[in-house]
């Protein structure tokens, strides 16, 4: 994630399934013998209630994860995009006013998990907007051009090619990361479970396949679990170079997100205070290399929020900062952009999945309140 600042600095210069089902899927973020938690507090941190500005239509089945396109020629009308993890389920488009795009949906997936986008990969020589989503029971990668949301994956590109443990394919999380250096864009892949030798996460170099379709190259595997509960969430930081993921249950680490730095674990960090499930992340950038990272403190109805910088000269050291409690139910994906997308968000906008099959949008300010900085813009 991150993409969203560099683009539009750029273009200025130039879950309810039914049945048994239900169990399964609750699952994915719930610990059904586990008694009902209690949200956890930490000395000497704010936490202050936050209220959405909008909700978005809801979904036929599940939400799950959202991702959000800058439109660089008018912010105001950027998109979210957000996935409705169910079989039948899809990629649905909505508006920043929470409304449903007519005829940009993409329904009849076969369970999408998760979503992110990226921007400028090279398709037939011209550079494409991309929104790309795990699909869950075909074990593939599932890649649309924005903001038209046309297939551009000649029917979905198989990942954990090879695996054979059980669920060691169900896709669940994605990061895309887009290399400063050269351009080159990576998807970063999770699953449902994996090993615990440090292989969970899968790293694909995304390309032109040499007639505008989409492969994807393996170029590493990496990433420690503890075998707890599950990897889902995944969040990359383009402009500094590193990749977040939660470990449900013990906390978020980091890594970088150029293969060529190799596998060194960064940090472990967000390993006390919350309730149960560590789940989506999310980033808020300033241009200075400051910001901040959310995590969903998912049976609380809350999120962490921790500095982007880390302190005393350790760049890994981020510490927590501050606590919303939202009117998100269960939250499962979120996401954060610091760019003004017009009047009704003029210092950015952070997106969190709820139970009920939606969205809740807050502008940036509300989360921010008086203990956060906010991006100022031009």
């Amino acid at each position: 994630m991150l993409k969203y600042s560099l683009l539009l600095l750029a273009a200025l210069a130039a879950c309810t399934p039914s049945g048994s089902e239900q169990r399964q899927d609750k699952n994915d973020s719930e610990s059904p013998d586990t008694a009902t938690p209690t949200a956890l507090t930490t000395p000497d941190v704010p936490v202050v209630s936050v209220t959405p500005s909008a909700y978005t239509d809801t979904t036929a089945h599940d939400t799950d994860d959202p991702a959000i396109w800058v439109n660089p020629e008018d912010p105001a009308r950027s998109l979210i995009i957000g996935t409705d993890k169910e079989a039948g389920g899809g990629l649905y488009v909505f508006d920043l006013d929470g409304k449903i795009v007519p005829g940009r949906s993409v329904l009849g997936l076969e369970r999408p998990n998760n979503v992110d986008v990226e921007y400028g990969l090279m398709l037939n020589g011209q550079p494409t907007d991309i929104a790309v989503t795990t699909e869950r029971y075909t074990h593939k990668l599932r890649i649309y051009s924005l903001p038209d949301m046309q297939p551009v994956d000649g029917g979905g590109l198989p990942v954990f090619e090879g695996e054979t443990g059980a669920e060691y394919r169900d896709l669940m999380g994605i990061g895309l990361y887009k290399r400063p250096s050269d351009g080159t864009i990576f998807a970063i892949v999770g699953r449902k479970t994996g090993p615990t030798d440090g292989t969970y996460l899968w790293q694909y170099r995304l390309e032109d396949n040499g007639s505008g379709q989409v492969s994807a190259t393996l170029v590493r595997k990496f990433g420690n679990f503890s075998g707890r509960h599950e990897i889902e969430a995944i969040a990359v930081d383009d402009e500094l170079g590193y990749v977040y993921y939660s470990d449900e249950t013990v906390g978020v680490r980091k890594y970088y997100a150029d293969p060529e730095q190799g596998n060194e674990e960064l940090a472990m960090f967000a390993t006390e205070g919350f309730a149960e499930d560590h789940e989506g992340i999310s980033l808020y950038t300033m241009p200075d290399g400051t910001g901040y990272i959310l995590v969903s403190d998912q049976q609380a109805n809350r999120f962490h929020i921790f500095t982007r910088e880390g302190y005393k000269g350790n760049p890994h050291d981020h510490r927590l900062v501050k606590i919303i409690e939202t009117e998100t139910l269960e939250s499962d994906g979120s996401e954060t952009v610091s760019v003004n997308l017009g009047p009704a968000y003029p210092h950015g906008l952070f997106v969190a999945m709820s139970e009920g099959k939606t969205f809740q949008l807050y502008p940036w300010e509300v989360i921010a309140g008086d203990e956060l900085k906010v991006r100022s813009q031009d």
